[in-house]
């Protein structure tokens, strides 16, 4: 009996800690409510993914959110994440006309919201870089652009 106990505890333990982990990336700084709009990006550095890149809305705002995955932190390479919401004049469009909500990461510092922006009746993409330190070029990339 008493295993069994253990066993429902260390079950429920591990389902809170999968979720924590998870609705970090759901909530910008001061707004609970962001639902993920448009398609993840990932950032690609020597042939494999080292950082994804999401667009949010919520709070009568368009975010941007970039995450560097632990593959990449693992590897020791020293890093600083940027990200901003891009404006475009239309969904067809290749470059964004604006940046708006650009946020600079602190160095090494693994996740990063923008500031939210509001851009919810203009077609937005969420842009994310991740800028390696010694590396002669930053990749980059952005979401699917949202109107």
């Amino acid at each position: 009996m008493k295993t069994g106990m253990i066993a429902v505890v260390l079950a429920a333990f591990a389902a809170l800690l999968a979720t924590t982990g998870t609705a970090q990336a759901e909530s910008a700084p001061g707004c609970s409510g962001t639902v993920e709009i448009g398609s993840t990006a990932y950032v690609d550095y020597g042939g494999q993914h080292i950082a994804s890149v999401k667009q949010f809305k919520g709070c009568g705002k368009n975010w941007a959110y970039v995450y560097a995955w632990q593959g990449f932190v693992d590897s020791g390479k020293g890093f600083t994440l940027r990200t901003a919401i891009g404006a475009f004049g239309s969904a067809s469009q290749q470059e964004a006309d604006r940046y708006l909500g650009l946020t600079i990461g602190h160095h090494n510092q693994r996740e990063l919201w923008s500031t939210g922006t509001d851009t919810l009746d203009t077609c937005t993409a969420a842009f994310g870089a991740v800028v390696i330190d010694g590396a002669d070029h930053t990749p980059d990339n952005h979401t699917s652009i949202r109107c």
